[in-house]
Order: structure tokens, then sequence, then C-alpha cells
């Protein structure tokens, strides 16, 4: 960075832990906070500090606003699953030069009672519940990917997510707009409630909600769990905002008043 002008950091954000570390940053004196939105959400939670909406286009778009916007560091704090902007910002950040970390939430992890089954993807996770005795399917993995359960004619779904979703979508589908965090209580009276007997997640991780992980195990449902996709290799990746933090704190003529 250069004497005359903040440094500036640019989060791609959408999760909790991205709004979070926006407030810590844009607490830093002599600091430019930008936080980039996918868009995809009608009513997003506004993080602090400037704020960007919608697609870069493609890893060149990002690295060429990288460039005209003078970023000095690049955070990706999007959701675990969002692969390709992660890997997009891997290519992005190299191209322009700027230091890149991934923000990522823990994982779940099973505990004694829970009876997992794992899926490398949304397609993998329907097949298995072809493998399962169940017919009432309570399908938490977002609105964006329905469509690979759209061929389940004979399942009914009860459908969560912020915003109502669009066809493809299964035909025999219920759908609950709610946003968490979620509790115990009420995630057991939506399993009575909805007879459901068998739940697909994403591993998403965060405790916002990991109440339906409980409700399953106490109610002995089966939980079929999409993993995450890989971290793009060679970007570092730390567990939570006050680390990333300290990522910043730690890179080479990011502090007021430094040049790089």
């Amino acid at each position: 960075m250069h004497d005359d002008r903040p440094a500036h950091v640019l989060i791609l954000g959408g999760t909790t832990e991205a709004r979070r570390l926006a407030g810590m940053l844009a607490a830093q004196p002599g600091l430019r906070v930008t936080s980039s939105l996918a868009g995809r959400v009608a009513a997003p939670r506004l993080p602090a500090g400037e704020v960007r909406i919608g697609g870069f286009g493609g890893p060149a778009g990002l690295a060429r606003w990288l460039r005209e916007h003078a970023v000095d560091a690049l955070i990706d704090a999007t959701h675990p699953f969002a692969g390709t902007i992660s890997h997009n910002a891997a290519e992005a950040a190299a191209t322009a030069h700027v230091p890149l970390l991934a923000l990522r939430r823990p994982g779940w992890v099973p505990a004694p009672g829970d009876d997992w089954h794992p899926a490398a993807s949304l397609d993998e996770a329907a097949a298995l519940l072809r493998t399962l005795p169940v017919t009432r399917v309570f399908l938490t993995t977002g609105r964006m990917g329905l469509t690979h359960f759209a061929h389940l004619t004979d399942l009914w779904f009860l459908v969560r997510s912020v915003d109502a979703p669009e066809p493809p979508h299964p035909p025999r589908m219920t759908t609950l707009l709610d946003r968490g965090p979620f509790t115990l209580d009420g995630e057991r009276a939506l399993l009575r409630e909805h007879r459901i007997d068998v739940l697909v997640t994403k591993d998403s991780g965060a405790a916002a909600t990991a109440a339906k992980l409980t409700a399953a195990r106490e109610a002995g449902l089966p939980v079929i769990v999409v993993t995450r996709p890989p971290t793009p290799e060679g970007v570092p990746e730390v567990a939570d905002p006050a680390a990333a933090l300290e990522w910043w704190r730690r890179l080479p003529g990011t502090a007021p008043g430094r040049a790089n």
C-alpha cells in the first residue's frame, strides 16, 4: 500500500463469520473494508464498511477489480460450499499478486448415536435417499440445489430456505421460509409436526443450524451429510474471524503509515 491511502481489504462474504470479520476490520484505524455479497438473498444482513453486491465476471474480472480498487488483501469468507467463487478467488489473487486467506468455520463432527451417511455431492445425496426406507425428507441444502432432487417424485420434501425456491424442484414439496439460528426445541417440534424420517444437509458447520442434527439424533433419524469441497490448494485457512484479523495484522506493509 501507499502512505497516501488507507489499506484496503476485500471480503468475499455473506456468512456470519464474514460479517463479524468486517466489523472487526472496520474498527481498525487506517483501514478500508469492502464486503462483496453474491446477491442470492433478497434482503441480506449488511456488514460494516463498504458493500458491493453481484459477481465479478469470473477470475479475470475479480483480478481486474482487485487492481482497480487497490486491494491489499483478499479474504474468502464465503459459504463452505461456494466452491466456484473460492477457486476464482485463488486464481484472481495469484494473477493480481494479492495475499489471499480462506476463513472457514469448522465442520460438524458426528456424536455418539448419530446415523450419518456421507455424500460427496447433492446428486449422491439424492441417490442415497433411494437406498433408505424413508418417505418424508427434511431438506436443508439450500434452494439453489433443489434441481438435484426434482426427479424423486415418490418422496415428500420439507424445504427450508431464506427465500422461496424456483423450479425445477421436487413436485411433492412444502417450503418453510426461515432464517437461523434455530433452537433445539423448535427443531424437535418441526420433525414431529411434519413426521420427518430423514434429514439431508450440507456440512456447513456453525452452531446456528446445528440443532437439527441433535434433534435428528434424539429421534433416531438417519442424516445424509453432503461433505465440503476442499479449500483451493495453497490457500492458507483459518477457522474464525479473530484468526483472520491476526493474519491481516501479520501481513508485511499493512499497518497504517507503512508502505509495501
